[in-house]
């Protein structure tokens, strides 16, 4: 079970959760019509490094504030879906916008892959009961980036809490271990 801190900070942190932040999928015109095509995920945890989004929010809003130099600017903040764990399992956390994603047994020979952490692409999280967060899982493929900007002018409303310090870590180094990956290719021996 991982520690949670209920207390939203004036800026915006590693390890927030935020409910119902939108992604922008596609934007098309078709002579005068423009078309936006959005997806809503209920939750999402932010990636960023803890210290790039500090010196964002001092040199932009804050007391370091700068209106010559926005060398401390993000234009984004990473972060990753949180899915209810049991969705993952049979493949449909993605089903509301098409896709079926491939089910992952619960149990098998080395145990259950998402609750022991034992596959790179998932981080299983299981979270104390008062926050009625169901047991999720963050999937490190489908990572995305959203606007500063529009994820500070949420962050009031859609604040949910920030995982602790010490489990955002752990998670920040497991995202950072997936895109690190290298696939090499299968090599045969010569006989």
């Amino acid at each position: 079970m991982i520690k949670v801190e209920t207390k939203r900070h004036k800026r915006l942190s590693q390890g927030d959760i935020y409910r119902d932040v939108e992604w922008f999928e596609s934007v098309t015109q078709s002579e005068d019509i423009i078309t936006v095509e959005k997806v809503t995920f209920p939750y999402v945890i932010v990636l960023t490094q803890e210290c790039d989004l500090k010196f964002d929010y001092e040199f932009r809003w804050g007391k370091l504030k700068d209106k010559e130099n926005q060398d401390k600017y993000l234009i984004s903040v990473l972060v990753a879906p949180i899915y209810n764990a049991e969705h993952v399992y049979v493949g449909e956390h993605l089903s509301e916008i098409g896709l079926k994603m491939t089910s992952v047994p619960k149990k098998h020979s080395s145990g259950d892959v998402f609750r022991q952490n034992k596959n790179p692409r998932y981080h299983y999280l299981e979270f104390p009961t008062k926050t009625r967060m169901v047991e999720s899982v963050i999937d490190f493929k489908h990572y995305f980036s959203v606007n500063v900007e529009y994820l500070k002018s949420i962050q009031k409303s859609n604040f949910v809490f920030r995982v602790g310090k010490l489990f955002r870590e752990d998670i920040s180094h497991r995202f950072a271990s997936f895109l690190c990956r290298i696939g090499l290719p299968e090599v045969k021996e010569k006989k």
